[in-house]
């Protein structure tokens, strides 16, 4: 906890009003958007500049304060949680898009910048930042960095961190280092870049991130296919990445589009409702393209794998076809759901989500379970409704139990416990499920050579 007097010498380092800590502001500012901690900081500070996130680090080492980095508060494990007094910094006020290279086809952003504001401003420059998810109107680009965000384009496009081009960081010391200089080609020993990419600020804060963009998409064309079984998608998925160059490919359940189509504002895909949906994207850039999508789908409804399916032929429908899948987070959102963001290999995905869902059905036999996620990249989204009737910490309480019996499956299979979202508060205990206790030790070395004084979002990634 921080002292009456810290506090004011905190406000000199910063702009005046800067510094927050009035109830309200440690309330919205101490959280993301998990809800298994209360959340409990000492002050918000907003810097503004480089040298101000400098000062505040030094200053927290003086004082052995723990510090919590805070973007758009979108994320799911706890990571930007403040539950132990630490004190908030916050990039809402470093959000300056930088410099534009139209030559290399990159952008220098602060830490603050939205995600969809970067990816407006490729589009007004005619091109494309491809890293997207439902949260993008709000997350943040040091927060995407920080957990090394994944999304919907990830089959085509890869993670975050396939496109971050530099980085310029101030560690858990103070010391500001900027990280390989946005090349493409760098073969001078370790690539400290890729250490700070998915370190959830345990390391030190991004300040400034240059940002590689992409040739835009042209006519981009979706497809929705109601499946009988989950085991049918497979196959789905390899007959159309054999014909044609995917940008997504996606599934849901039809418990989750039972959910949104409750919303009452997205039309069904198609009259027939099936166990389960994939909804894939290409660039449909001539009419070949189109024919041979639709001769695909034609060979799936022949082989039993598709039971029916739609196509987008408008910008409208497009998009229509996507919030099936984008709002389902947010429609769930209201049942405070227990999630789990699980990987594996893509061929190992089927047998994976049986053997989950077997575990999860006997021991949840009557929680609403939901199954959705990037499936052509082996990412899951297991999602747990908890009854209007049980209470927040019982019902928690009781998802708990269960997350060894799953985590010991994602072990088995060799996958991750995090595909996308990162470690932080919910996931900590559990990492020795895919990290072996080497790798463990050499984590906690490496974030002690960085933040020798465990300042910098203490309790994350591991105790």
């Amino acid at each position: 906890m921080t002292t009456p007097a810290q506090i004011e010498e905190l406000k000199t380092l910063v702009e005046p009003g800067k510094v927050l800590t009035d109830a309200d502001s440690l309330e919205t500012y101490g959280k993301d958007w998990t809800k298994q901690y209360a959340p409990a900081p000492s002050a918000i500070v907003f810097p503004k500049t480089t040298e101000q996130v400098q000062a505040i680090v030094r200053w927290a080492n003086q004082h052995k304060i723990a510090l919590v980095p805070s973007g758009g508060r979108t994320g799911l494990s706890a990571a930007a949680v403040a539950a132990n007094g630490e004190v908030v910094v916050s990039f809402d006020y470093m959000n300056r898009i930088v410099e534009f290279n139209e030559y290399d086809r990159t952008v220098v952003c602060q830490p603050g910048v939205v995600t969809k504001q970067l990816q407006l401003f490729a589009e007004e420059k005619g091109l494309y930042y491809p890293v997207d998810f439902a949260s993008s109107g709000s997350s943040q680009i040091g927060g995407n960095i920080g957990t090394n965000a994944g999304g919907i384009k990830v089959i085509r496009y890869g993670m975050t961190r396939n496109w971050v081009a530099g980085l310029k960081v101030v560690t858990g010391t103070g010391e500001l280092l900027e990280l390989n200089r946005d090349l493409i080609k760098n073969a001078t020993g370790y690539d400290l870049r890729q250490l700070f990419i998915g370190a959830e600020g345990t390391l030190g804060f991004v300040v400034e991130a240059t940002m590689r963009l992409e040739r835009a998409p042209k006519n981009l064309t979706a497809m929705v296919l109601g499946t009988p079984d989950f085991d049918s998608i497979m196959p789905v998925l390899h007959a159309f990445q054999g014909k044609l160059d995917l940008t997504a490919f996606e599934f849901f359940s039809d418990r989750c589009l039972e959910k949104i189509l409750g919303r009452g504002d997205v039309p069904a895909p198609f009259e027939s409702r099936t166990p389960f949906y994939a909804l894939l994207e290409f660039e449909a850039l001539n009419e070949d393209v189109a024919n041979e999508a639709l001769a695909t789908f034609e060979h799936c409804v022949e082989q039993g794998w598709v039971l029916d399916g739609v196509m987008s032929q408008s910008q409208q429908q497009l998009e229509n076809l996507w919030k099936l899948r984008e709002y389902i987070s947010e429609t769930i959102s209201h049942w405070t759901p227990y999630k789990n963001d699980i990987s594996v290999t893509v061929g190992q995905v089927p047998a994976f989500l049986k053997d989950i869902d077997d575990i999860v059905s006997a021991n949840y036999p009557d929680f609403d379970v939901l199954w959705y996620g990037h499936i052509g990249d082996g990412n899951l989204h297991l999602n747990i409704l908890k009854p209007e009737a049980l209470a927040k910490e019982d019902f928690f309480a009781k998802c708990a139990v269960v997350n060894k019996w799953v985590f010991e499956i994602v072990e088995k299979y060799n996958g991750s416990i995090s595909a996308e979202h990162g470690v932080g508060m919910t996931k900590r205990d559990y990492l020795q499920y895919s990290r072996s206790a080497a790798e463990i030790a050499y984590m906690k070395a490496i974030k002690a050579v960085f933040d020798p004084n465990g300042i910098m979002n203490p309790g994350k990634i591991f105790a």
